[in-house]
């Protein structure tokens, strides 16, 4: 053997195991200079990149400019130059804009739904399916791959309509799941700040605590004053008048009930930092849903606020077109993304210990990382920690149902929640979507008031 080969062998045998773990049941291989972490937490990040990565071809579908640039390939649309094979083969219209997007997000859809079926009553990585949840990574993303190739050959007719109204269902609940988790985040951020006050820096803890509560209040305040000032007028808008008053006084409800003494001595993790950040969070649902009234005068675009030209943009068309650059460029989309991207990585790497949250989310409560350690085996790489043998740590079926809510949610978001018109070939604003973001956090809302009030309701039940 050639010195050559040989310094060739470890960089054969490394790619050999990473094949094994896309290819097969093998654990996810980690580097050496990678932290301990869990085989579940690896999975769960696993899946998030499959509908992160789809997020973002889809919004590269949704680009300005998109079809121009599909129409230069020779003969690949209909419309273009043909070469022989492949002439008249493929619809450039629902390969851009809001087609593409239906498309993209329902094969994510099904790819989750398929998965959430499959996993359903998983108990722990002994289950045949614990392997099929943990390893394939390769054929996974070829199966996801495969779906959305054949979304794309569904016919138009009245399919942009139906997965609409799924769409809106499904963000629906998405909507209060994210809510959950920015509850379980702040009851975590101000455990992890409390017990490090109780060891150290007494003050100054507690100090940055009231500060950003202080913030998370400043700015829920501004935006209401900012919802009455532009989205209401003294004599219209009365929706919008009933929306923000009530929001406000549910805000000021579940913040009084978090720093109540019996709640308190029931949740001592509650307070106001996480009702200051829900207060927040449901202003900012509250402005997304005004975003959708068709009513201009009770929606004016960003630009006519900062004195730009105050004329509306026009109604998109389906397939793409020129209007399409204006189209979820806006703020609230901006902010929805980042909110969703933020939620999607949480979800994959929370390790709670609010019980009251893991019932709602079904997921077990949390141990720290330091009790395993993913030492490296006898070839020198470092593998996950398989830590379900005994019962899994989240329940493998509802995950998969959370990304496909999640799905739907980026598609109503990258399509700005427009209701697609098929006699026109455009998409258009609707109150039903104002109605389903607004109930939406209402029932958030409600579901956070749960989490305080139920050890006081129930209180022949443990919940620690």
């Amino acid at each position: 053997m050639s010195v050559q080969s040989a310094a060739m062998l470890p960089t054969l045998c490394y790619t050999a195991l990473k094949a094994s773990c896309l290819c097969g049941s093998a654990p996810c291989l980690l580097s050496s200079c990678c932290p301990s972490t869990y085989n579940s937490t690896i999975s769960r990040l696993a899946f998030s990149f499959l509908l992160l990565l789809g997020t973002f071809v889809s919004v590269i579908m949704v680009l300005p400019g998109m079809d121009a640039q599909l129409k230069k390939i020779p003969g690949f649309c209909v419309d273009g130059t043909t070469i022989p094979g492949l002439e008249n083969k493929v619809n450039c219209d629902v390969m851009v804009g809001h087609k593409a997007v239906y498309r993209m997000c329902f094969a994510m859809a099904c790819f989750f739904f398929l998965f959430s079926v499959i996993m359903i009553r998983v108990r722990s990585s002994k289950d045949p399916r614990a392997s099929i949840q943990n390893g394939f990574w390769f054929f996974k993303f070829l199966l996801l791959v495969g779906i959305a190739v054949g979304a794309f050959f569904i016919p138009d007719g009245t399919f942009t309509t139906v997965w609409y109204y799924f769409g809106m269902v499904g963000s629906f609940f998405f909507i209060i799941i994210q809510l959950i988790l920015l509850v379980d985040f702040a009851h975590s951020w101000n455990q992890s700040w409390v017990q490090r006050a109780e060891n150290g820096n007494r003050n100054g803890w507690f100090a940055a605590l009231m500060s950003f509560t202080i913030i998370h209040y400043a700015l829920a305040f501004t935006v209401m004053v900012l919802l009455y000032v532009y989205y209401t007028q003294p004599d219209d808008c009365t929706e919008h008048k009933v929306f923000i008053s009530l929001n406000l006084i549910f805000s000021i409800i579940v913040s009084i009930v978090a720093i109540l003494p019996s709640v308190q001595e029931a949740q001592p993790t509650s307070g106001l930092l996480q009702a200051s950040l829900i207060s927040l969070y449901t202003m900012y649902i509250t402005w997304s849903a005004m975003t959708n009234n068709p009513n201009r005068q009770c929606n004016p675009s960003l630009l006519s606020l900062v004195g730009a030209s105050p004329t509306p943009p026009p109604a998109p068309v389906l397939g793409g077109g020129p209007v399409e650059a204006v189209q979820w460029w806006d703020a609230q989309s901006i902010v929805g993304l980042v909110i969703f991207f933020f939620c999607t990585l949480y979800a994959s790497i929370r390790s709670s210990t609010n019980s009251q949250v893991n019932k709602l989310m079904r997921t077990e409560d949390g141990e720290g990382l330091t009790d395993y350690e993913a030492a490296p085996g006898e070839d020198g790489v470092r593998r996950a920690v398989d830590n379900e043998e005994d019962a899994v740590t989240y329940s493998y079926s509802f995950f998969h149902f959370s990304l496909l809510l999640a799905s739907l949610y980026i598609m109503m978001t990258l399509t700005n929640w427009f209701i697609p018109d098929t006699d026109t070939e455009t998409m258009q604003t609707s109150m039903p979507a104002v109605w389903v973001k607004i109930s939406s956090s209402w029932l958030g809302l409600g579901l956070y008031l749960w989490t305080l009030v139920a050890p006081l309701v129930l209180s022949n039940r443990d919940f620690n």
